[in-house]
């Protein structure tokens, strides 16, 4: 068991001794330093603090106010550490999920957050309605002019929702990514992922590699993943197919191999059902490297001419 420490103030200008102080007190032999506001849930220290957290270890803080400012963000850090088996302490507060007392202090903590959504719903209509009837036009009015800085704020504002996102869903589909890529596409591993940790749409290519790019110039993930995937080579299948069309008729053409392959609709090594003299040629070469046509000269005359300038 590893007690995991979190410490975190909201400026540069405040010190987290003491927090510190009180986690090594309490034997935290790893420790998370963080200068950020606890309305901000893009942490990159916390999400390599829950991260950290293994079966049987102990995210550990001082107060629940260093962790998260609302109960419905410290519920969702709380889940994700019990997701991977592990809990949850405050040194200050009576919660302690590994026991009996913790967890029932952590129903009542649950219970009052959903009154926490419930009362803000509320609150948020009851405004709409308000200003609806005043004749007030919702929406941004600096965002309506057009407003440099406004639109700036509203565009780091989306960064911020779109960290927090990531760093609230990573621990659903990361461990996926990890064992696939960088050996296959971007496309096959967001097939693969299908809804995981998306339950509002499934992922696509260019959603899963902005995600994973984002995550990794965070330092949150390892740089390998966003490495090329290696190019296939053509299937052993299609090599035998060409095998046996040279085998048939030895004197054909690589244009006329290649009308061949486009009449049976076999794809292309690039995609498609085009193809091309110099792609078959390439793999007769390869078929001919594993024996399974045998190596000759070019015919003579014109169709050798035709042959030869066929294969480049």
């Amino acid at each position: 068991m590893t007690l995991i420490g979190y410490a975190r103030v909201s400026t540069e200008d405040q010190a987290t001794f003491s927090q510190l102080d009180d986690l090594r007190a309490a034997g935290c032999t790893v420790i998370f330093e963080e200068k950020a506001s606890g309305a901000n849930r893009a942490r990159p220290e916390l999400a390599r603090a829950v991260a950290k957290v293994g079966r049987g270890d102990i995210l550990v803080v001082a107060r629940i106010d260093r962790l998260a400012r609302s109960l419905v963000h410290l519920l969702e850090v709380i889940e994700r550490v019990e997701a991977v088996g592990g809990h949850f302490k405050s040194l200050r507060d009576p919660i302690d999920t590994s026991t009996p007392q913790g967890k029932f202090a952590l129903q009542v903590l649950g219970a009052a957050a959903e009154l926490e959504r419930a009362l803000i719903r509320e609150r948020t209509q009851a405004g709409l309605r308000a200003a609806k009837a005043r004749g007030r036009v919702g929406g941004n009015p600096g965002l309506r002019r057009r407003d440099p800085e406004a639109i700036r704020k509203l565009s780091a504002l989306r960064d911020r929702q779109y960290m927090a996102e990531l760093l609230a869903t990573m621990d659903a589909w990361m461990p996926r990514v990890r064992v696939l890529r960088p050996a296959n596409s971007w496309g096959k591993v967001a097939r693969a992922l299908g809804r995981l940790g998306s339950p509002d749409r499934p992922w696509t290519a260019d959603r899963l590699s902005r995600a994973v790019r984002r995550l990794v110039s965070e330092g949150l993930a390892e740089a390998v993943l966003i490495e090329p995937a290696p190019r296939r080579p053509p299937k052993d299948d299609i090599l035998l197919v060409i095998a046996g069309i040279r085998g048939a008729d030895p004197d054909l053409s690589l244009r006329a191999i290649a009308s061949r392959l486009e009449e049976m609709r076999i794809r292309a090594p690039r995609g498609g059902t085009s193809w091309s003299a110099s792609s078959v040629k390439a793999l007769l070469d390869r078929a001919e490297r594993f024996g399974l046509v045998s190596s000759r000269p070019l015919p003579t005359g014109t169709d050798g001419k035709r042959l030869a300038s066929e294969g480049g």
